[in-house]
């Protein structure tokens, strides 16, 4: 039964009084009888009401109760005491009664004295005799035993008596008839209540399994969609639905539907007797919400249902059926619940299917492709792998879109929300190389100036090999211009020196000798100073040097015989193999775990080519050199962060060396085809259409265990997030900027000038 509220416990002690009056009225014609003999069974009656579930305690017995309800039962019993006048029958009834009162009393007392004992398993009996008492101490369990005494004592003689006086103990005492009438008129005024907030409105028209259930509707548009409504089956559980689109037509508007809840039968029977069988309600928000809320439901995300899990989803991969596509677009997150977690998605792609859905109706509906993401740790504000797959027809809701609040850490963001991505280990950027991949004017040279000013800020030296000039300008307050533009005159004054000068021994002709000591000397006082300075910047086409491939050998020139050697000017290319090898000549007297220097390469597809996009024969070799120098580098600290703009044209054996990779926006199919293999097939084909300033990322670098589209940083809104926490370097100031003599026999070096 119902437990009643206060008020209405009131009320129906009030029935329960009522019919004890109205019956003993007609029994003895007096609405209560006289004290005494007659009418002990209505006093003992009246006090079964009062000190029972109407006033007392209504839902259990506790041993103080019990206590209050066989004190006055036994004193009752010994008010009417007539032992001596007795017939043996009836001492033994009496006996029996009065002993069961008795008892009540006694173990009562001892539960609550035993209960404050100290002893515990003393406390251990008392808890039994709760138990005891929880049963045998109801008001019922004592005082009908005596209203049966009183009638075999009294009232046996006297049929009309005992018959009306069972019909008062049976309404009152053992049943509370005030319960019965409360309840009963609460059920119909909440079933009319309910009907008023319910209308049918569709009935089943066809069960897919598993989940899905096809409704027809009555009448047009009757059905809202995103709704959640109530489906009353005969042939199982009620259930509650969750209106999806629209699908066909078969003497009626076919609305697809997706079970979300199963009902407990008998849980909402005023719901249940308003709704006829195989028949479809739509409730009162109000009233759903009521129910929702004892089943756990969230009512909130109803709206943000996009589609349904598809089949072939797996692990990795999450094909869904789109049932609403206003909102979707590539890189957005959808969200599905799996062993009650909750698994985030990235939608990397989409294709228009079709199927038959009931009978003939053709259906055709978008299908959507996702790729795992995982799911989102707050306190570590990462994305974790979740190792199971959903379930076939399971809603999938859209995340909703979020402002982005730039952190110092986030490198950039999921696509319209603020879950952040962040650089695992600045340091595995370098050591485990990283490559940005991407078109023209995308945003790759933005995105890696901005990873060099993290590498610096962490102690990390930078040697940029920059064909485009931008570096130094964009890295200012990284980049000591004045004290850099000495080193850079005594560079172009060692190409000028020997330049025109063969040698016997090929390696010494040419001015590339003199430019690779410079380079070292460079070099070597940039890796090891500690002077403040992070970054060096060179564009290898602006070095004009010379070298001697071969032996001299003799020749006729103006009719004489002479000897000498052809000189060829050096390319990007070999100016590159001669600062990476120079690095790692530097670094390779001392192993170690951590970043130290970082090689730039922009424009790689200039200075690192591929074997078969080299412009000249010696640029193989070139490119094999600065190859082996970022394979060894690793073990001492070095490694490299490779940009360019053509993918095929960079040569695989770095590119193969990059565990972290940025892929921006891409149109050449030997690019897709070449990051497939390191981001996936999926979202290698999604990124001809990436927009500008978002990159799939994926590697050892990136906090996220799968690959994940990202927005990069815009550059301003980074500097001022950043630069907070992490301030540019104060570089030393310099008196005076040396200028080597243009006819010098040696390089131009100057020692005053620090490094």
């Amino acid at each position: 039964m119902n437990r009643l509220s206060q008020k209405e416990r009131v009320v129906s002690l009030g029935i329960d009084l009522l019919l004890l009056l109205i019956i003993c009225a007609i029994a003895f014609g007096n609405l209560y009888p006289p004290v005494g003999d007659s009418g002990f069974w209505f006093y003992a009656a009246l006090l079964s009401v009062l000190v029972g579930s109407k006033i007392v305690t209504p839902f259990y017995v506790k041993p103080v109760d019990a206590i209050s309800y066989s004190v006055p039962a036994f004193v009752s019993l010994m008010l009417v005491n007539s032992w001596a006048a007795w017939p043996i029958e009836t001492k033994v009834a009496f006996f029996t009664v009065s002993s069961l009162s008795a008892s009540v009393l006694v173990f009562a007392l001892l539960a609550v004295i035993l209960n404050n004992w100290g002893d515990e398993k003393i406390q251990e009996i008392s808890n039994k005799i709760r138990i005891f008492l929880e049963v045998f101490a109801k008001p019922q369990v004592i005082y009908t035993p005596i209203i049966i005494f009183a009638m075999y004592s009294y009232h046996i003689g006297k049929p009309n008596e005992l018959i009306l006086i069972s019909i008062a103990m049976l309404l009152t005492v053992a049943m509370s008839a005030g319960d019965v009438v409360v309840n009963t008129f609460n059920r119909i005024r909440k079933t009319t209540k309910i009907g008023q907030r319910v209308s049918s409105v569709a009935e089943i028209a066809a069960y897919q399994q598993p989940n899905i259930i096809l409704l027809r509707q009555v009448k047009d548009n009757d059905l809202p969609l995103k709704k959640i409504v109530y489906i009353k089956d005969k042939h199982s559980n009620s259930k509650l639905a969750l209106t999806l689109d629209l699908v066909g037509r078969d003497n009626g508007v076919l609305t697809r539907s997706v079970e979300i809840a199963s009902l407990p039968t008998g849980q909402y029977k005023e719901l249940e007797s308003v709704v006829a069988n195989d028949s479809v309600a739509v409730i009162e928000d109000e009233y759903l919400q009521e129910i929702c809320a004892s089943e756990n439901i969230d009512l909130t995300q109803r709206d943000s249902v996009v589609g349904i899990v598809a089949p072939d989803s797996s692990i990795e991969r999450l094909f869904f059926e789109v049932v609403d596509n206003s909102n979707i677009e590539e890189g957005r997150l959808v969200t599905v619940i799996v062993q009650n977690q909750k698994v985030l998605y990235q939608i990397v792609g989409g294709l228009t299917k079709e199927e038959v859905v009931h009978q003939k109706n053709t259906y055709g509906y978008l299908r959507a492709q996702a790729q795992q993401v995982g799911i989102w740790n707050e306190e570590r504000k990462k994305f974790t792998q979740f190792s199971w797959l959903p379930n076939i027809n399971e809603p999938v809701y859209l995340e909703a879109q979020e402002d982005y609040a730039i952190e110092p850490d986030t490198v950039g963001h999921f696509p319209n929300s603020n879950y952040q991505v962040k650089i695992g280990n600045i340091n595995h950027l370098v050591t485990h190389n990283t490559a940005i991949l991407g078109i023209l004017g995308v945003g790759k040279s933005m995105l890696a100036i901005e990873l060099l000013e993290r590498m610096m800020s962490e102690g990390i030296k930078v040697v940029c090999l920059d064909l485009t000039d931008q570096y130094s300008s964009e890295l200012s307050d990284y980049y000591n211009a004045p004290y850099e533009e000495a080193c850079l005159q005594r560079l172009r004054a060692a190409t000028d020196q020997d330049r025109d000068a063969w040698q016997e021994n090929p390696e010494q002709g040419g001015s590339l000798p003199n430019l690779k000591n410079a380079f070292f000397e460079d070099l070597n006082g940039f890796i090891n100073n500690s002077d403040g300075h992070l970054l060096k910047i060179y564009n290898p086409a602006e070095f004009v040097a010379t070298r001697q491939d071969r032996a001299p050998g003799s020749f006729q020139a103006a009719g004489q015989w002479q000897r000498g050697a052809a000189l060829f000017s050096v390319t990007p290319v070999e100016i590159t193999k001669i600062v990476s090898e120079t690095v790692l000549d530097i670094l390779s007297a001392e192993m170690s775990d951590n970043a130290k220097v970082c090689l730039v390469y922009e424009e790689a597809h200039s200075l690192v080519p591929e074997w078969n996009s080299v412009v000249a024969e010696g640029d193989k070799h070139a490119t094999s050199g600065t190859a082996r120098a970022i394979l060894q580098g690793r073990k001492f600290g070095l490694g490299c962060l490779l940009i360019t703009q053509r993918t095929a044209n960079v040569t695989k054996t770095i590119l193969n060396q990059c565990n972290t990779i940025f892929a921006m926006r891409t149109f050449d199919d030997t690019g897709k085809d070449f990051l497939g293999n390191y981001i996936g097939k999926d979202y290698a084909q999604s990124l001809s259409s990436v927009k500008e300033r978002h990159a799939v990322f994926f590697g050892r670098g990136s906090s996220c265990e799968n690959p994940v589209l990202m927005k990069v940083n815009n550059r301003d809104d980074f500097l001022r997030s950043y630069r907070v926490e992490h301030h540019p370097p104060v570089f030393p100031q310099i008196d005076a900027i040396p200028v080597p003599e243009e006819q010098q026999p040696e390089p131009a070096f100057d020692d005053d000038v620090p490094f």
